[in-house]
């Protein structure tokens, strides 16, 4: 599955990314298990997608709860709690 993922804020700060395609094993097929994923890349991903950290998440610009199904081709978005302008 291929996904294009976005980061705003502080998220996107922290990773010094704003965005990136991703091609994803067969195995990863939640938002949840998609930040698992993530966080093996270790070092500040693994800080920044902390399990215990709470992010806001959306999927083609719906936000979603973390045991939402992923679909490929989609865009997925993830932004901290509170994003201000």
């Amino acid at each position: 599955m291929k996904l294009q993922l976005r980061y705003f804020a502080s998220i996107r700060e922290s990773l010094g990314l704003e965005q990136e395609v991703i091609e994803l094993p067969i195995s990863v097929r939640t938002m949840d298990d998609l930040r698992a994923h993530l966080r093996l890349r270790g070092g500040i991903w693994s800080e920044v997608l902390g399990e215990g950290k709470v992010l806001r998440c959306a999927l083609n610009h719906q936000m979603v709860n973390s045991s939402t199904e992923l679909v490929d081709g989609a865009e997925v978005a993830f932004f901290p709690p509170v994003t201000g302008g």
